[in-house]
């Protein structure tokens, strides 16, 4: 089709645009503009273009084995019209629950192909959790784990799909017939470019999980970004390290390393250790490396035996990354661990690029086809310092449609035509950006300070006696101060002279006003499932006087 063609030439156009400036941010952002097509299918008019005779790799699943372009091209249309069989239509709403396994990327294929609607959701999520999103979402079909089948109450949906597994469940359709399916996938008609694919649940560290809608476009076009952030390019062999139900997912597995045309590798959840994910990086094949910061501190305490051989590109998006992982993976494999920055809202805006000068645990500059701001809080008014926004003057491909459930939009975040990503960052000298935190974090200490936790744990965490921490505020007469939970060191004991070691530390870095008043050491912290630090729960711990140590106590009071 002449529609179809059209998009293809400008999404290629745009793709190479990003990888001929792969070494010259600023000429990107020069010259980037984004792909605005009218219709647009990812998966057929863009991935099953690439996959046609093409026998490289794809996807390569460490255990299950691995697929070429065009045998994945091929399979996800054979699924494609079994699920239509199934019942699964245009626009209908599909619960997946799923690790990563190869039918993972057949399934999320087909469902782009025959322009299902996906909602992930992770495989631990709690019952009562998962009605609430079935109906929030308003599911019609779920595909699910056959590990977590026989504890699902799904009941009253059209469509139950069971994946993987010997045995029968009642009730459930065996994804494994796909395999024998005659029929051919025909699509239905051009697909708009703004017609619902994902339905991302945000991570709800603070609050209650907002449900973001994105588009045909908004993600697959969108990532774009994340793509020449990240560096890859054709050829190159990319591992990720997260669950489907990430909205890193589709950043690092799927349109991020597609787009490029580079093979994507992943293991499943259990799979993912430390020690599985060396021998995987100690081949040598990889070229590209994603991961949390949780997960580079885990592979860090292995001591990084052989180094990173092969490995161009080391980066890490979830949560901020800081020094101490870069200094300790920099010293151990000779990688610089680089920053990006993107929400379930958006596809990456902003990152420390390979050839970028910008501190690497900054956020870096803004990326090609973004222009971010800095605003005073609660205002359209400029500054150095404030709420980091997003200008919508030129909307962003990249940028979610919007909230599903009308309560979420009502308290817009776009303001003054400003998307309003309530983090907090300031512009450095060199004209990259550095995360102070979430906005809603920040707090008036003593004296009317303001205090951002982020900065003091920025702080804090390079002392080799501290592994993880979270800093948040505690109530102390009328004021409020910091306090930050400690996860020690291997090595380092929970005892007052730790304590005055690490209150020394911070003495010698800060001003009087933002110092750390209180520690508590703590075996770990409350996180969210994608393993982001749940703050809240942090501030809802109970305060023990008798487990936490307090700034300036003589050494007779400990």
């Amino acid at each position: 089709m002449p529609g179809q063609d059209d998009a293809y030439r400008e999404f290629r156009a745009a793709r190479d645009l990003l990888l001929h400036h792969a070494d010259d941010q600023e000429a990107a952002r020069k010259a980037f503009r984004w792909p605005r097509p009218r219709w647009f299918n990812w998966a057929v008019d863009w991935f099953d273009r690439i996959a046609d005779g093409n026998d490289r790799v794809a996807l390569r699943v460490v255990g299950q084995g691995e697929l070429t372009f065009q045998e994945l091209s091929r399979r996800s249309d054979r699924v494609a019209d079994w699920l239509l069989a199934q019942g699964v239509r245009r626009g209908d709403v599909v619960m997946l629950l799923m690790d990563n396994r190869i039918e993972l990327w057949e399934l999320m294929l087909a469902l782009i192909k025959i322009r299902a609607v996906v909602a992930p959701a992770f495989l631990t999520i709690a019952p009562e959790e998962l009605r609430t999103r079935i109906r929030r979402a308003g599911a019609r079909h779920v595909i699910a784990d056959h590990r977590i089948v026989p504890g699902l109450a799904v009941d009253g949906l059209r469509t139950k799909i069971v994946v993987g597994g010997a045995g029968e469940h009642r009730g459930w359709a065996d994804f494994a017939a796909s395999a024998g399916h005659e029929g051919r996938f025909v699509p239905e008609g051009p697909t708009g470019a703004d017609e619902p694919l994902f339905y991302y649940f945000t991570s709800g560290s603070t609050s209650r999980p907002k449900l973001v809608v994105h588009t045909h476009v908004s993600y697959a076009i969108g990532h774009l970004a994340s793509m020449y952030w990240n560096g890859l390019k054709p050829g190159d062999v990319h591992l990720n390290v997260s669950a489907p139900a990430w909205a890193k997912y589709p950043w690092s597995s799927l349109f991020g390393p597609w787009n490029a045309e580079a093979t994507v590798v992943s293991m499943d959840s259990a799979g993912a250790t430390p020690q599985r994910l060396l021998e995987v990086l100690r081949t040598g094949e990889v070229t590209s490396f994603c991961a949390p910061p949780s997960i580079w501190r885990a592979l860090i305490r292995t001591g990084l035996p052989g180094g990173l051989p092969g490995l161009r590109h080391a980066v890490s998006v979830g949560e901020p990354l800081m020094g101490d992982v870069v200094q300790q993976v920099r010293a151990l494999a000779g990688v610089t661990v680089r920053n990006g920055f993107g929400q379930s809202e958006v596809t990456a805006m902003a990152g420390v690029t390979a050839s970028s000068p910008a501190d690497p645990v900054s956020m870096g500059h803004p990326l090609p086809g973004y222009d971010l701001v800095v605003v005073r809080p609660g205002t359209d008014e400029p500054a150095r310092e404030g709420e980091l926004c997003l200008n919508l003057a030129n909307r962003p491909v990249g940028m979610m449609r919007g909230y599903l459930d009308p309560e979420d939009n009502a308290g817009s975040h776009t303001r003054g035509g400003l998307y309003r990503t309530g983090d907090l960052a300031r512009w450095d000298e060199d004209g990259s950006l550095v995360c102070l935190g979430r906005r809603k974090d920040m707090f008036e200490g003593p004296g009317g300070v303001r205090v951002a936790p982020l900065e003091l744990e920025h702080v804090l965490v390079l002392h080799p006696a501290v592994a993880e921490l979270s800093v948040v505020p505690v109530s102390e007469g009328q004021e409020l101060v910091p306090k930050a939970y400690v996860v020690l060191s291997a090595g380092w004991n929970a005892s007052r002279a730790t304590a005055e070691v690490l209150f020394a530390h911070l003495r010698e870095r800060l001003p009087a006003p933002r110092l750390v008043r209180f520690l508590e050491f703590v075996d770990d912290l409350p996180r969210t499932e994608s393993g982001k630090v749940r703050r809240e729960a942090v501030r809802l711990l109970r305060r023990s006087r008798q487990a936490e140590f307090a700034a300036g106590l003589p050494a007779a009071q400990a």
